[in-house]
């Protein structure tokens, strides 16, 4: 079975872009329509995209916190 290589995903794509294309490619691998071997490239370029959904709403999340925090000591 040949090695592939997983897709590049930019790192400086917008949460809205990064959520905007893994939706899109959920519903073209819902589809049934992908061939075995794209499904296996879209999973994991949807992996790469979920991880950079995460990152960003882990940012806002602590950014809040601490925005929550400093109020809070006013």
């Amino acid at each position: 079975m040949p090695k592939t290589t997983p897709p590049t995903v930019d790192a400086d794509l917008s949460y809205e872009a990064a959520l905007q294309e893994l939706e899109a490619l959920v519903a073209r691998m819902d589809s049934g329509q992908m061939p075995l071997d794209d499904l296996l490239a879209g999973y994991q370029r949807g992996a790469a995209l979920l991880k950079i959904c995460r990152g960003k709403l882990a940012t806002v999340e602590q950014q809040i916190k601490k925005l929550d925090a400093e109020n809070a000591e006013q």
